[in-house]
């Protein structure tokens, strides 16, 4: 029987976002069975698409950062920890990878969340050698 909670919680705990979708046809639900004698106003209605909306730009507009974060970092040195936290190394930044709309840096062939990178330092610059030239 506990094992069925346990599934029914997890299921539930993976659809606990609300799309712009879901939030239109909760919407719509709440304006269709309001009570006549006592409509809610429309500005109460406009004021939460209005709020909704900036809470959806607001994550996009993160997301993107993340984006552009996660691609600055190419060719760049980096140090990383595992999931766990129990071991780190280093490497250069290869790529950068899209997995579930989130950016995960490819260091030494591994994919990395960005919460995993502790360190970025700048590629190592080639030593800068003097150029003799000879006369012709």
């Amino acid at each position: 029987m506990s094992a069925s909670i346990t599934s029914t919680t997890s299921a539930t705990n993976a659809n606990q976002t609300l799309n712009q979708a879901d939030f239109l046809q909760l919407l719509v639900t709440q304006m269709s069975d309001q009570d006549p004698l006592d409509p809610q106003s429309d500005t109460e209605f406009a004021a939460q698409l209005a709020q909704f909306s900036a809470l959806q730009q607001s994550q996009n507009m993160s997301q993107d950062l993340s984006v552009l974060q996660a691609n600055s970092m190419i060719g760049e040195t980096v140090n990383v920890t595992s999931a766990d936290g129990s071991s780190s190394s280093s490497g250069t930044v290869s790529s950068v990878l899209m997995n579930s709309g989130a950016p995960e840096v490819i260091v030494n062939g591994q994919a990395y969340n960005l919460s995993q990178v502790t360190a970025i330092s700048p590629p190592p610059t080639p030593a800068a050698t003097s150029a003799t030239q000879t006369p012709n």
